[in-house]
């Protein structure tokens, strides 16, 4: 071991990670069963709830990992972006721009085509579609290409300008062809530890070998999301570790931080990245409640003739809406007037779709009626249940809404 040394990529036995493999059986375990169970969920289910609940979680996969890094996307723009390229059928589209396609293409790049070879010019054109333009922000990037530290070396910092605090500092530019060929030469191999744990430690060597000027955490998790669906023989997920990662952002930095100056001993990031790994599923229940909540709705309601600002407003109800919806909300989200707004809200509201809200406030609100509690359809007068769906916790999850 190199004395004096600050980082494990500055040990003389880097990249030689290892982790005690009795302390991370259980916990492989567990993400195994739940995933089975969150699978099972889904097993009785249409392909096209199959689909819903993939794009569902793929989408927030996008935006969230995203949003670790501070940049913040529309989620019904990522939503549409997802479902042209997947040929999902989500009603009318959200337009996307090059920045929304660019974290799609990869992420889909990532998980459809998981069985590819990962090579230097794959991770280039990641980093190039993350940054269409070649800028991060005001400053020019290198695309193509690895950093080249022509602007002093490569630092992850905090705090103002002045008393910036250093988290983390990567390999000199001069030895990333070296490190990242040793990189892919065991990323495409297969060098004994199990899938999970793979994309674990594809993870922290990519992250801590940081070969670009910027999008170097979510190429990271995009590369361990390709190591999950090898994990799971599929393209399709129902559940978005980036969303669990966002969620616990300080605990994710603070015990990357803590490797990275730690021993090549690296259970404890394991440890951390499964325990991280099983919450991610167990929360996906929220994602597939909702989606099984609107398969349902269709199935009793499909056959109802409606406009299609009704339906467009419906499955942005059911998808998740922030705030409350008001006459004006539902006329400016539909590019009509607030009398043809209230025409088709009544319309839905004698149907027993809709309800006035008893929230209060100076405004009329309206929400769904649950239909999954309804026993009949309202044209036979039978008993129904006004409780509202659940639909704050997608909400909180995809940023839907208006």
């Amino acid at each position: 071991m190199t004395g004096h040394r600050k980082y494990i990529w500055e040990d003389s036995d880097w990249p030689s990670l290892r982790y005690d493999a009795a302390r991370v059986i259980g916990p492989l375990t567990e993400v195994a069963d739940r995933h089975g169970r969150l699978l099972g969920r889904l097993s009785d289910a249409d392909p096209d709830v199959r689909e819903q609940a993939g794009l569902a979680a793929l989408t927030t996969d996008v935006v969230k990992t995203s949003e670790i890094e501070g940049e913040l996307l529309d989620a019904a723009s990522v939503r549409s972006s997802l479902a042209r390229r997947l040929g999902v059928d989500i009603g009318a589209a959200v337009p996307s721009d090059r920045h929304v396609d660019g974290v799609v293409e990869m992420i889909l790049d990532a998980t459809v085509h998981y069985g590819r070879p990962m090579t230097a010019d794959r991770l280039f054109g990641w980093h190039a579609g993350l940054f269409p333009t070649g800028y991060s922000g005001i400053s020019r990037l290198t695309i193509g290409a690895w950093r080249s530290d022509s602007d002093g070396p490569m630092q992850v910092v905090s705090g103002a300008y002045g008393r910036q605090k250093v988290h983390f500092e990567a390999p000199p530019a001069a030895r990333l062809d070296a490190e990242m060929q040793r990189f892919l030469d065991w990323f495409n191999n297969d060098t004994g530890e199990p899938a999970l744990v793979k994309a674990a430690l594809a993870h922290l060597r990519f992250v801590t070998i940081h070969p670009f000027d910027d999008g170097n955490g979510r190429i990271a998790r995009a590369l361990g999301d390709l190591w999950l669906a090898r994990a799971d023989r599929s393209p399709q997920r129902f559940y978005s570790l980036s969303a669990q990662i966002q969620r616990e952002r300080n605990d994710y930095y603070t015990i990357l931080e803590r490797t990275q100056k730690s021993t090549l001993d690296v259970t404890a990031w394991l440890l951390w990245f499964l325990g991280a790994l099983e919450r991610a599923i167990a929360h996906a229940d929220t994602t597939i409640d909702a989606v099984l909540v609107k398969a349902q709705f269709w199935r009793r309601w499909g056959s109802v003739p409606m406009n299609a600002r009704q339906t467009t407003m419906l499955n942005r109800l059911l998808d998740g809406f922030t705030g409350k919806l008001t006459t004006h909300k539902w006329a400016v989200i539909t590019k009509t007037s607030q009398d043809t707004a209230l025409r088709d809200i009544n319309e839905l509201v004698e149907l027993k779709m809709l309800r006035r809200s008893e929230s209060g406030g100076r405004n009329t609100s309206y929400e769904l009626v649950d239909s999954a509690t309804r026993h009949s359809k309202p044209t036979t007068g039978g008993h129904r249940s006004d409780r509202p769906l659940p639909a704050d916790d997608i909400d909180q999850e995809l940023g839907a809404g208006a």
